[in-house]
């Protein structure tokens, strides 16, 4: 998708592997000055080779206090994609205080608190902005092992509405993209048992799981103008999955 984000700001989190990689890359490829958010330094070091002039940031954001520390100063952002996530796979009954802290610190505290840091800072500017939640279908559908990681996701819907629904007023629009399995590094972990995933190929009408540039097209169409009317939604990018 081809869209002209010259003279705007962009920040990124979860930007050094996967989905938030990608859309670091699509956002620079359309002029967008990024800051590339990701807690292991040496892909912001590759991804700033092939990024030249990018802004990157390590931090871990299941941290508050260092998250603070990282972007608390992080200046002007005009767009924002919340995509830093982690999906820590235990049965319902084994789940771990430890895992459910980690889950919900990384995939949903840290969009309360990034969304903060740069909301505040546009309404001060009194500029309009647009942020994107990297949400799952397993927000609306349960997968086996994945109680927590679900309960993160859905979460993020209702979070999602909120702020659009606060934000609103300042000209803030806040949507969510809500894919099926992506075969990123997460989303082979999550398909790891072949036969699982051959299985839950089969339930999607399309018979096919989506590739990371339909995400990242969706993410830029909700970040664009070309969206300028569309707040407090999803787009599912799941191959006609909740259809059928």
């Amino acid at each position: 998708m081809q869209l002209n984000f010259s003279g705007l700001r962009a920040l990124v989190t979860g930007a050094g592997k996967g989905i938030g990689r990608d859309t670091v890359k699509a956002l620079h490829v359309s002029g967008a000055r990024v800051v590339a958010v990701s807690r292991t330094n040496a892909d912001l070091v590759s991804l700033s080779q092939e990024c030249p002039g990018i802004e990157p940031v390590c931090v871990d954001l299941g941290d508050w206090e260092a998250t603070e520390r990282a972007l608390g100063g992080v200046g002007p952002v005009d767009l924002l994609v919340n995509n830093a996530a982690v999906a820590l796979m235990q049965p319902f009954l084994d789940t771990t205080k430890d895992v459910f802290d980690r889950s919900f610190n990384v995939n949903l505290r840290s969009v309360f608190q990034v969304s903060q840091i740069v909301a505040r800072s546009m309404i001060e500017r009194g500029v309009p902005g647009s942020i994107v939640n990297v949400s799952s279908m397993v927000s609306h559908v349960t997968y086996p092992c994945l109680a927590v990681y679900s309960s993160t996701k859905g979460a993020m819907t209702m979070l999602t509405k909120s702020m659009a629904m606060e934000l609103g007023p300042h000209k803030i629009r806040v949507n969510s993209v809500n894919p099926t399995v992506v075969l990123t590094a997460m989303g082979r972990s999550v398909t790891s048992d072949p036969e699982l995933a051959r299985k839950l190929k089969e339930r999607h009408p399309m018979r096919k799981f989506a590739e990371v540039e339909d995400v990242v097209n969706s993410i830029l169409f909700l970040l664009s103008d070309r969206s300028a009317s569309t707040s407090g939604s999803s787009i599912f990018v799941d191959a006609g999955y909740l259809a059928s």
